[in-house]
């Protein structure tokens, strides 16, 4: 690839190797021993339900690190749970999840951050992400903020993804042809497709999805591991 800026996708990307999110909080869930009271179907329902009111409602602060953010999800899915009769979570359970899912996204941040200071040594960088208007303080908390030149977030600047707009704003502000930048996401629909669209570059970092239909897709430019970057670039 013959590349002259990057542009990344933050959730689900820098933070989960590829795996969908909502698949990590299940796991949690699994951990806490709610499988065995609830289905993954009726968390799924709770997941969706919370999604949609951190959308709706400014629930998330601009200085709420991850660990903020997950104890915000957690209250409103055990709320949904228990308003619809489903289970009761009690604070250990809440804290197992909780523990869980942030332990979890520490991780793979720790495996990203060698590659993120090697690419941002030879590449300018900017991050493109679906967020609640706190992106900068999660990086921060995580110690990977200094290696991007700006952030395009979506409460931020009104549009979301996959309006391909959003990666136009980050290719503007790399000052850079669309088609010298390469895009890493995790989502075909949501990233690779739309920063196609403006004649990108792309790597799809490929894990498992929200449905089997987007299991099922395929893309030439598919990797498995972030680290992986590097042998395309």
């Amino acid at each position: 690839m013959n590349v002259k800026g990057i542009i990344f996708d933050y959730g689900g990307t820098i933070d989960s190797r590829g795996v969908h999110w909502s698949e990590i909080i299940w796991q949690g869930y699994c951990k806490a021993h709610v499988d065995k009271l609830i289905t993954k179907e009726q968390f799924r329902q709770a997941y969706v339900h919370g999604e949609r009111e951190l959308a709706r409602v400014r629930h998330i602060l601009p200085g709420d690190n991850f660990l903020d953010i997950l104890v915000k999800k957690m209250s409103i899915q055990r709320a949904f749970l228990a308003a619809n009769g489903l289970v009761s979570l009690d604070q250990a359970q809440l804290s197992t999840i909780t523990s869980h899912c942030y332990e979890s996204a520490r991780a793979c941040i720790d495996e990203a951050r060698p590659v993120l200071a090697n690419l941002a040594e030879r590449y300018p960088m900017v991050l493109v992400s679906n967020f609640y208007g706190n992106v900068d303080a999660v990086l921060r908390d995580f110690d990977v903020r200094r290696y991007f030149r700006g952030i395009i977030e979506s409460a931020v600047v009104g549009v979301r993804k996959p309006n391909p707009t959003i990666f136009r704003l980050g290719v503007d502000v790399l000052e850079l042809d669309a088609s010298d930048v390469l895009v890493v996401g995790d989502s075909l629909r949501k990233d690779i497709l739309p920063a196609e669209s403006l004649g990108c570059q792309v790597l799809w970092l490929k894990g498992k999805g929200w449905t089997a239909d987007e299991d099922a897709q395929t893309h030439p430019n598919t990797i498995s591991r972030i680290a992986q970057v590097l042998d395309y670039v």
